[in-house]
């Protein structure tokens, strides 16, 4: 994977844009937040607060007064009708993240992920057609993969409900953006982290679940093992979000994001318990419930984004696990 060490700009261009962040009180979208207020845009947050999801205000502790937050649902077409207008660029980061959950009430994941995006597709149509619209995708519609690293030509075959609600959200994505000319980046992701990420439950990726115990002194479960995984620093992601945004050559295209190592979990864990010495694991067998769904190993090849943006991943999982670690222990009792 050829990858171009072309320098990430300035991102000078977004002083005094107008921005909307649909899922902006959550943990990629309030992180997205805080670099938008220092970069001097104008910033409106949309997220519907539901505990099962990732919306914490505490995640946009230092900005409250420099953002305008709106407590609404991305199903409500009538108040995003009136919300995206005037808007420069929106960030669709709003979503059900967890798998299980898609598979025990699949008609939310359904309504969430794919109606509600059809949905506010239709509203940018005739409210808002001159915005860019970025969306946040995931590795899941991949399934199990062909073969590895796994690039944007790779079979498209979801392995649970969550996958395939997705898919159909990002390729309404692109869809508007052939028909209608409404300017759409896809950017699908994988294994996301960093602080004010969700760490009470494993609703959005298992390292929360493993933050927590560490912070905690109890030992966390590694099930399986073997299976190998790319990790995503969520500064990282930010990056990528905001050149995705201000490159009109990204406009209709879909791009892997990726961590700059791969990683068994097995070593994933011996690398957290590094960070933290005196930290403990135990191997376990993978659920039963939960094979059926498990997609093996996975990581990507993200060169096809880097060479249009020049986007690399620069943060190492030990480095941003210090980080992560740093924020929580000072912060721990507003997301447990």
């Amino acid at each position: 994977m050829t990858q171009t060490q072309t320098p990430i700009p300035a991102f000078d261009s977004i002083h005094g844009r107008s921005v909307l962040i649909i899922g902006g009180a959550g943990f990629i979208g309030s992180t997205l937040a805080h670099r938008l207020v220092g970069l001097g845009a104008r910033v409106m947050l949309i997220d519907s607060m539901n505990p099962l999801y990732g919306g914490n205000l505490r995640n946009l502790a230092g900005i409250e007064e420099q953002v305008t937050l709106n407590i609404s649902d991305v199903r409500d077409r009538h108040s995003l009708s009136y919300l995206v207008g005037g808007k420069d660029f929106i960030f669709n980061l709003a979503g059900q993240t967890s798998h299980m959950d898609s598979m025990a009430d699949p008609f939310t994941d359904l309504e969430i992920n794919a109606t509600a995006q059809l949905s506010l597709l239709e509203v940018c149509r005739h409210h808002a057609p001159d915005t860019k619209i970025v969306f946040a995708s995931t590795r899941q519609i991949y399934g199990r993969p062909h073969y590895l690293p796994v690039d944007e030509r790779h079979p498209i075959k979801p392995v649970d409900v969550n996958g395939i609600n997705k898919t159909a959200g990002e390729f309404y994505h692109v869809l508007y953006d052939e028909v209608y000319g409404l300017r759409t980046t896809v950017l699908r992701l994988t294994n996301t982290f960093g602080p004010r990420m969700r760490i009470k439950d494993a609703r959005q990726t298992f390292l929360g679940v493993w933050f927590r115990r560490v912070l905690e002194n109890q030992s966390f479960e590694v099930w399986g093992g073997d299976q190998k995984r790319d990790y995503s620093y969520v500064d990282d992601v930010v990056n990528a979000l905001l050149l995705a945004a201000l490159n009109p050559a990204t406009d209709g295209q879909t791009y892997n994001l990726g961590g700059p190592q791969v990683l068994s979990l097995l070593d994933t864990a011996k690398n957290l318990r590094d960070v933290v010495p005196g930290s403990s694991f135990q191997v376990c067998e993978y659920p039963e419930e939960r094979k059926k769904i498990d997609i093996g190993d996975y990581y990507c090849d993200y060169s096809l984004f880097n060479g249009q943006t020049g986007w690399v991943p620069a943060v190492s999982f030990e480095e941003g696990a210090m980080r992560t670690l740093d924020y929580y222990r000072g912060e721990l009792s507003h997301y447990i």
